[in-house]
Formats: structure tokens, C-alpha cells, sequence
């Protein structure tokens, strides 16, 4: 194999990271499915890992199209540290709902660090006139933004069943009863105020006009010699 250029080695040390990482994202991706009891947040990551598998190819690929190779071993470091929090991540959380909510968080902090890493392959790639590279970097990317858009719809919907499975009823309607006579009592407030201010208005206005009838009605004085 020829020895790389500065341009291209780089190229790959990128490209190489990015391999790593959704090797990494296969393991931790198969753990959640297998936890996911939601319907369509579960069809979602089903989709997402075919995705991820198809990005881990298609990154392959590049990275021998450039003259790389040995990347297999990024993809081994990455199995095997998401093989070691597969197993934590059954413990986290006081139930099920929450146990997805904390699956959610932590695969849109993934999908972050994704975008941010496609975004720098893909300026490197435009940089140095790679256009295949860029416009791989630019698709993957395109999906991994797609996946970090529905998650965060999903962190919303989790905890809300979070607080429908976890917290009474009861404890959920004080918050919001107080929250609901603090408004009233405000409003009221406010009423009495402004109607003190307008009989106060009132009185000043009537106090005016007994006044200038009072004026009106006194003599006027004759003229003296």
C-alpha cells in the first residue's frame, strides 16, 4: 500500500472515528429495542439501527476508497465499550417509563455527537476538494438530525408518562389547583385595585364639578361709586 498523503490520512483518521462510533451505536441501539416497550418509539430505533448499520458500510467503504485499512479495530473498541454499558443501562431508572426516558436522553446526546461529527468531516472533506466524502458526511448527517428531532419529541412524551406512572394523582392536582388559585387570586387582586382606583376617579370628578355649580351660583358683585 502506498504511503498516504497528509490530506488523505487525516481523511481517514475522521472517517475512522466516525466508523467507531456507530459500530458502538449498533450494540447500545440492539440493548434499548430490546428494552423499548413503546410501539412507534420502538419501530423508530429499528429504523435507526438498519441506518446505523448502513452509515458503518458506507464509511468503510470510504475509508478503503482513500487507500485506509485496520479500521476494524476502531469498530471493536466501540462493540466493546457499548457491550460494557449495555448492562447498566438495565438498572437505571425507578421504572419502565423512565428506563426509556434515560435510553432517550442518552441516544440524543449520541445523535449530537454524531452531527457534530459529520459536520467536521464534511467542512474537512469541502476543504481540501473531497466531494465524495462531504457529500457522505452530508447525508449521514442529514439523518442523524432527522433521528435527534424525533428523540426530542420522545424525552417530552417519556416524561410526562414518567410523572403519569410515578406521582400520585392527587400530588399532580395540588400543583396544579395552586397554581390555579394563585392565578385567581391575582386576578382578583387586581380587580379590587383598579376599582378602588376608579370610585376614587369618580369622587375626584364629582368633587370638580360641586365646585365649579357652587361658582356658578354666587352673585356676582355690584360695581361701587
Amino acid at each position: 500500500m502506498a504511503d498516504l498523503n497528509e490530506r488523505d490520512s487525516k481523511l481517514i483518521q475522521y472517517l475512522s472515528e466516525a466508523y467507531g462510533k456507530e459500530r458502538e451505536l449498533e450494540i447500545s441501539l440492539q440493548a434499548h429495542i430490546a428494552m423499548t416497550t413503546r410501539p412507534p418509539y420502538k419501530k423508530r430505533l429499528q429504523q435507526h439501527l438498519r441506518e446505523t448499520k448502513a452509515h458503518g458500510k458506507a464509511l468503510e467503504r470510504r475509508i478503503k476508497q482513500l487507500g485506509g485499512g485496520g479500521q476494524g479495530s476502531q469498530g471493536v473498541v466501540g462493540r466493546m465499550q457499548a457491550a460494557a454499558k449495555g448492562p447498566l443501562h438495565m438498572l437505571r431508572g425507578t421504572g419502565e417509563q423512565e428506563k426509556m426516558l434515560k435510553n432517550a436522553k442518552t441516544e440524543y446526546f449520541n445523535e449530537h455527537e454524531e452531527i457534530a461529527t459529520y459536520t467536521a468531516i464534511e467542512v474537512l472533506a469541502a476543504k481540501v476538494g473531497d466531494r465524495e466524502t462531504a457529500k457522505l458526511a452530508k447525508g449521514i448527517r442529514r439523518e442523524e438530525e432527522r433521528m435527534a428531532k424525533f428523540l426530542e419529541g420522545q424525552i417530552k412524551a417519556l416524561t410526562g408518562a414518567v410523572v403519569l406512572e410515578e406521582v400520585p394523582a392527587a400530588q399532580r392536582r395540588s400543583v396544579s389547583a395552586s397554581a390555579g388559585r394563585a392565578r385567581r387570586a391575582g386576578s382578583s387582586s387586581n380587580g379590587t385595585s383598579g376599582s378602588r382606583k376608579r370610585a376614587s376617579g369618580a369622587k375626584g370628578s364629582a368633587g370638580k364639578r360641586s365646585v365649579k355649580a357652587k361658582r356658578a351660583r354666587k352673585p356676582a358683585r355690584s360695581g361701587g361709586g
